[in-house]
């Protein structure tokens, strides 16, 4: 009687626990539905001329119709918030150093160096610069972020999982957003130019030049000006090259300093269906969910009895501009510039000069300043900070730096970009490009005339007679800094309407003749993407449409890979293949499983491109750690990202000075990158014939909570869908890498322009509009850019 007593209340206290667990399932998804974003009804708000709506379609993408620009610049706010505000908030803390107030003490050595450029006062100050009108547009905003957030029936998921209140919105975070871009655009010059250091003071001037060429035949420059005599090889090469050093984890990582990018381009009305000029942007970035951009259309009253539309990307949490887009009358898109926008200056310091330091300007005393960095679940640190004229001081490799960056510089971030709006022709877009206060970038632009042209956009330093931004380490004692200030706006060099009737740009060095010194080099890409974009848009003929511009896109041609697969087979001979049958495996594979594209099904794209990534390991796994020691980030590729060109040099002239020790010649040293190869693949337990290139570059993009709770990567994670494409090639593609949105438009002709973006608008998992278009972007399907039938319509009314 007692067991069966016993059975019968354990079994009614399973179902209570089970119940319980079910009620605590139900509150927890019940309290995460209440922080979705309202997609329907009517809010009053205060401070609105007129009433505001916001129709969003089956993707989520909103039409934001009302009275004046004020009232759009509140419901963009309201809906930034809505849908991505723990994104925004990312952003502020990233540029201001306080993601360890979220994140704990893990986040501090990220803090510490981000507290270093003190961008949270420099935002305050840029803040005070601003027009009254411009003002009144970022206070605008806030308010409406701050009233999004607080219309959340709960506070974003996020903050539930972290433990943590979100923080009220203000007008500076606004400007922080943009320093965060200038970190992710320009972040990697200071350890670029640590290794280009070392490397200097490691080699003579000979070795140096053809170490680190200024130009490669694969450039695609657009004044059409030919590329410098390459330096030949020296007769030896410095002590350190081919020196053994660690081998990467695995060959089947990316992130290894091939992934860069962008791609933009512009097709002249005389080659477009409508005689419009046709632009087309897809920009390169780190993956994450949700997408740093988010699309919406605008339109207001144009105050002439018309309306005014804007359509094109946002970046949430920055002031509330069309980043790439069409006005109608003009369309643009940007790339990543990689000019030389940050010098490392040495500073001396003496014992008779105590708290000083020489700069190339004089003896000076540092300006004091103390950070404090909140810090979750442990006390505040205290961070030290000296600054002189020059920069922030930091210490590396025993030396004293003062970093001489643009985006230190008054006036770096601006609201001058908000003039695009207005802009009614090609020269009004260029003229406001050179004012414009963003990292520099490529700006592509064409107009409803069919006008093309390119420029620079953003701030750009201006560099005294003589100076061409070589980026290296200006040393103690040199007696001046490479750059003055900044460039005047009618100094920016400009393309307009080549006879082609075609522009394009792709991260590789712009120009070559002499205003390329205006530039410098801040890292360019090798080229062979920028050539084969150029190569491509010449193919679609005298004649094509938005259809043909954003399947140049889609380019994923294995044209530079091949001539390294062209290499394998070459070494590959009957005499190498004798009792080695995985090499025969191999090259049967290079014929075999090749089509000529970075395939998802191609076993051949993935072997050809180990072979090149192979022999990098075996000649600058050395230098790399010892370049390790300056900054994690600090690497050979990183120093000259045209190290594949050189590689093809020294496999062509073959100079005996420059055999790597080990190898007994240059056949041996391929050779021996194939056998590595094999190696690394049998070490992770992939059998050759299943190597394929998709099995490699898989996406593998997530929610940054991911990271922080790994049992939710599958819920906050994108599918692992193969990827087609690669570096150097238009369609550029990596596991979180990549095309973060395609976008192809001619103004005046909006309704015909086309987009995808790899993440859908919301940053709420529960969302319908999380992964919305996600498989689009996978296949290469374009959506049209303008939304769509309105499915949900929220209005903003003013309060009596």
């Amino acid at each position: 009687m007692r067991a069966r007593r016993w059975k019968t209340w354990t079994g009614r206290l399973a179902l209570i626990l089970l119940g319980l667990v079910l009620l605590a399932c139900l509150g927890a998804w019940l309290l995460l539905r209440a922080s979705l974003a309202q997609a329907d009804g009517t809010r009053d708000v205060r401070g609105l001329a007129a009433p505001v709506t916001v129709a969003r379609d089956a993707a989520g993408v909103p039409l934001i119709q009302g009275g004046n620009r004020l009232d759009l610049a509140y419901a963009t706010g309201f809906v930034h918030a809505q849908e991505r505000f723990f994104q925004m908030d990312l952003l502020r803390r990233t540029a201001g150093g306080e993601l360890a107030e979220l994140f704990g003490p893990r986040a501090l050595p990220l803090d510490r160096a981000r507290r270093l450029h003190r961008f949270r006062a420099r935002a305050v100050r840029a803040l005070a610069a601003l027009t009254p009108g411009e003002r009144a547009f970022v206070e605008r905003y806030v308010a409406g972020v701050n009233d999004g957030l607080n219309a959340l029936g709960a506070r974003p998921f996020e903050y539930l999982l972290t433990g943590t209140q979100p923080r009220p919105w203000r007008a500076e975070d606004s400007l922080l957003a943009v320093w965060a871009m200038y970190i992710d655009l320009q972040g990697n010059q200071e350890p670029r130019e640590l290794a280009r250091g070392w490397l200097r003071a490691h080699s003579d001037p000979a070795q140096l030049a053809f170490l680190l060429p200024q130009a490669s035949r694969w450039d695609a420059p657009l004044d059409g000006a030919a590329a410098p005599k390459e330096a030949p090889a020296p007769d030896s090469a410095p002590a350190w090259w081919g020196m053994a050093g660690e081998r990467p984890a695995s060959l089947a990582l990316l992130g290894r300093g091939d992934m860069v990018g962008s791609n933009n381009y512009a097709i002249a009305g005389s080659r477009s269906a409508t005689g419009a000029a046709i632009v087309a942007d897809d920009m390169h970035l780190g993956l994450q969910l949700p997408n740093i951009w988010y699309r919406l259309a605008l339109v207001w009253p144009s105050g002439q009895g018309g309306q005014r539309r804007l359509v094109g990307v946002t970046l949430p949490g920055a002031p509330p501009l069309i980043i790439a887009g069409s006005n109608g009358k003009v369309a643009w898109g940007f790339t990543n510039s990689y000019g030389d926008y940050l010098d490392l200056v040495e500073v001396g310091v003496a014992p008779e000069q105590p708290g000083m330091v020489r700069t190339p300007q004089g003896w000076e005393k540092p300006e004091v300043h103390v950070e404090t960095i909140a810090v979750k679940g442990a006390p505040a640190e205290r961070l030290t900070v000296r600054e002189t004229r020059f920069g922030p001081l930091r210490e590396a490799g025993g030396k004293t730096y003062a970093l001489h960056w643009v985006a230190h510089a008054p006036g770096a971030v601006n609201l001058n970009h908000l003039r695009l709006e207005s802009a009614d022709t090609l020269d009004a877009a260029l003229a406001v490009a050179a004012i414009d206060g963003i990292p520099a970038q490529n700006f592509i632009a064409g107009d409803a005339a069919g006008n093309i042209g390119w420029t620079i956009a953003g701030r750009l330093p201006h560099r005294p007679a003589g100076i061409d931004g070589a980026s290296f380490p200006m040393l103690a004692g040199e007696g001046v800094a490479t750059w003055d200030g900044l460039l005047p706006a009618e100094a920016y060099p400009r393309v307009l309407n080549p006879a082609d009737g075609q522009l394009s740009t792709a991260n590789s060095r712009q120009l070559l003749g002499g205003a390329g010194t205006l530039l410098g080099d801040g890292g360019f890409d090798l080229g062979a993407r920028s050539s084969q974009l150029r190569q491509r848009l010449h193919e679609l003929g005298p004649r094509t449409d938005e259809h043909g511009a954003f399947a140049v896109a889609l380019d994923d041609r294995a044209l530079f890979i091949a001539l390294w697969r062209q290499r394998a087979l070459n070494v590959l001979d009957d005499a190498a293949l004798a009792g080695q049958p995985r090499r025969a495996e191999f090259r049967r594979l290079l014929e075999a499983s090749w089509n000529g594209r970075a395939g998802v099904d191609s076993v051949g794209y993935r072997l050809a491109r180990n072979f090149m990534w192979a022999l990098h390991d075996i000649l600058f796994a050395g230098v790399d750690a010892q370049l390790k020691q300056l900054d994690p980030k600090a690497t050979m590729a990183l120093a000259n990202p045209r190290w594949p060109a050189l590689v093809a040099r020294l496999l062509d002239e073959q100079p005996a000075g420059w055999l790597p020790p080990g190898q007994r010649s240059w056949r041996d040293l391929q050779l021996a990158a194939i056998d590595r190869v094999l190696a690394e693949l049998e070490r992770d337990g992939v059998p050759l014939a299943s190597a394929t290139w998709g099995a490699r570059n898989t996406a593998a993009f997530a929610h940054p909570i991911a990271l922080a709770v790994p049992a939710l990567g599958s819920w906050l994670g994108v599918p692992p869908d193969q990827l087609a494409g690669d570096s150097h090639m238009p369609r550029v593609a990596g596991p979180k890498f990549g095309q973060s949105e395609r976008m192809t438009v001619s103004p005046g002709h909006e309704e015909r322009g086309l987009y995808n973006m790899p993440g859908g608008q919301s940053g709420h998992p529960l969302s319908p509009w999380f992964l919305y278009g996600h498989a689009d972007w996978v296949q290469g399907r374009p959506q049209p850019l303008l939304p769509g039938p309105a499915r949900h319509t929220l209005t903003l009314a003013p309060a009596p």
